[in-house]
């Protein structure tokens, strides 16, 4: 199996991921967008997109131009091909902005740990079933998923955060909290 994986700062890679990857046998090609590479046009040799967190707010295609194109693979790999997808927290705003969902400032930024509530959804979803709820997660965002795309599930949400997980169909995930950390994250953040 070979993972795609879109990356929007250096520090914002796939952590723990990983390690599971690896063990998995799994291999993955990172795309370094904010560094000026794009989106590969044969999308087809890739079992799965993994698109990451980062600095930057979906709205913000004037600065950062290789948004665009990004979020038209980001469509043409969840709605046309129906493939695998995983968004964390930049990639889960991706996910829902490309697909006619709206992404906007959050009333208030969440940064450190945070509870979040399952859904009742959740606990037959692939990805989230068997974990409880309230699960404490960490958060590093100030933009929110502000309206699910249509045909999403709402899986999780928080005091603060009213979508703090999706799914699109049966194979598309939208997570706002950072799953990858590992002990260095923070501190790679914050270099």
């Amino acid at each position: 199996m070979e993972f795609l994986v879109f990356q929007h700062a250096p520090a914002e890679h796939p952590g723990a991921f990983r390690d599971h990857w690896r063990a998995a046998g799994i291999r993955w090609n990172p795309v370094e967008l904010e560094a000026g590479e794009l989106p590969p046009a044969d999308l087809h040799r890739y079992d799965a997109l993994v698109v990451m967190g980062g600095p930057q707010d979906v709205w913000q295609t004037d600065v950062y131009p290789w948004l665009a194109p990004e979020m038209n693979t980001i469509r043409r790999w969840v709605r046309d091909l129906r493939r695998p997808y995983l968004g964390v927290c930049l990639g889960h705003q991706l996910l829902a902005q490309s697909l006619g969902g709206h992404v906007g400032l959050a009333r208030e930024a969440e940064i450190g740990a945070f509870p979040v509530e399952l859904t009742a959804d959740a606990q037959s979803d692939a990805l989230l079933r068997g974990l409880g709820s309230p699960l404490t997660v960490f958060q590093w965002h100030g933009a929110e998923v502000q309206r699910l795309p249509a045909g999403a599930v709402l899986l999780a949400r928080s005091n603060l955060c009213g979508v703090q997980a999706m799914r699109v169909g049966s194979h598309a995930w939208g997570v706002q909290f950072h799953s990858e950390l590992t002990k260095d994250t923070v501190a790679e953040w914050h270099d």
